[in-house]
């Protein structure tokens, strides 16, 4: 299945054969305090930066009716976001994973993103639309 959207994933899990749990992880996109100058008119134009987790949560397909959703929880926790990337971790037949199966993955995953790790994961913009990373 092409993935071309969050509401893309959200389709995909729920129609996996094993019971899925969603990890996203909201990252902001910031400029570096040693940046060159080179790298801060490459900032200025919207390219470059540095991934910045800012809060992470784990979720399963059914507690999620869209992205819209999403970004609106999100925003209930007052911390600025550019990007938000997902990955899905499966259950075993007749038993979802949980939250706490989802805990050591998500700070793996934040821990990796910190270390600009990312190829692992599907990097969604604002507006829940898969985003190319270089």
């Amino acid at each position: 299945m092409d993935i071309s959207s969050f509401d893309d994933l959200l389709a995909a899990a729920r129609q996996q054969p094993q019971p899925q749990r969603l990890l996203m992880v909201f990252a902001a996109v910031e400029l570096p305090d040693d940046a060159s100058p080179a790298e801060r008119a490459a900032f200025e134009k919207g390219q470059g930066g540095a991934l910045v987790p800012q809060m992470c949560v784990d979720k399963s397909p059914d507690e999620l009716a869209s992205f819209a959703q999403l970004a609106e929880e999100a925003a209930g926790f007052g911390q600025p976001w550019g990007m938000v990337f997902a990955a899905a971790m499966s259950g075993s037949p007749g038993k979802p994973p949980t939250s706490a199966d989802a805990e050591e993955p998500l700070k793996r995953m934040v821990e990796a993103i910190r270390q600009g790790r990312i190829q692992h994961f599907i990097p969604f913009d604002p507006q829940g639309r898969a985003v190319l990373l270089d």
